[in-house]
């Protein structure tokens, strides 16, 4: 374990061996960290790491860890900033921990859902666009052989400023009836 301010090679170290409680040991632990003063060092290397102790707190941790890596990325990816005070926050406490991660899964599922969305919307736009301007030239097609040049022709059967397409009026099919 390091006791000196950073952990450069150069410095000053003491090798120790802590013996703690296991009711105890995480806020020791978190402790420690939270200074960053210490180095832990592996004393049972041959140990496999799904025989360790605390195996699956760990695997929540870095599941924890995965999750706040993807909200970070689609916060920035969205231009808002993130404030980044430069502190550390305090290690929770383990039942805070359950209460983080039902909070973290929680804002992961609703971000996929809101980005799941956000896709369905763009694509619903896109093929409302292009059935906007098939309409468009189907009117123009049905205009041009129903309205011969030399006809007189009712503008509202055209498109009115708000791009609305109207198709065949009451007034064009009998003006329609009258031709034929």
């Amino acid at each position: 374990m390091a006791t000196m301010g950073s952990l450069f090679r150069s410095e000053e170290m003491a090798l120790c061996q802590l013996f703690l409680q296991s009711e105890s040991a995480y806020t020791c632990v978190s402790e420690l960290g939270e200074l960053g003063l210490v180095q832990f060092r592996d004393l049972n290397p041959d140990v496999n790491a799904f025989q360790r102790k605390f195996v699956n707190e760990v695997r929540r941790c870095d599941e924890m860890e995965r999750k706040l890596r993807y909200l970070e990325r689609e916060i920035r990816k969205d231009g808002i900033p993130v404030l980044d005070t430069g502190e550390n926050p305090e290690a929770p406490m383990p039942r805070e921990m359950i209460d983080l991660e039902v909070k973290f899964e929680k804002l992961e599922n609703e971000l996929k859902e809101v980005n799941s969305n956000a896709e369905a919307l763009k694509r619903n736009y896109l093929e409302l666009t292009e059935l906007k301007h098939i309409l468009k030239k189907t009117q123009v097609f049905f205009d041009e052989a129903m309205y011969p040049p030399n006809l007189p022709y009712d503008q509202d059967v055209y498109f009115d400023d708000d791009e609305q397409v109207n198709l065949l009026t009451d007034t064009s099919l009998h003006q329609l009836k009258h031709i034929g």
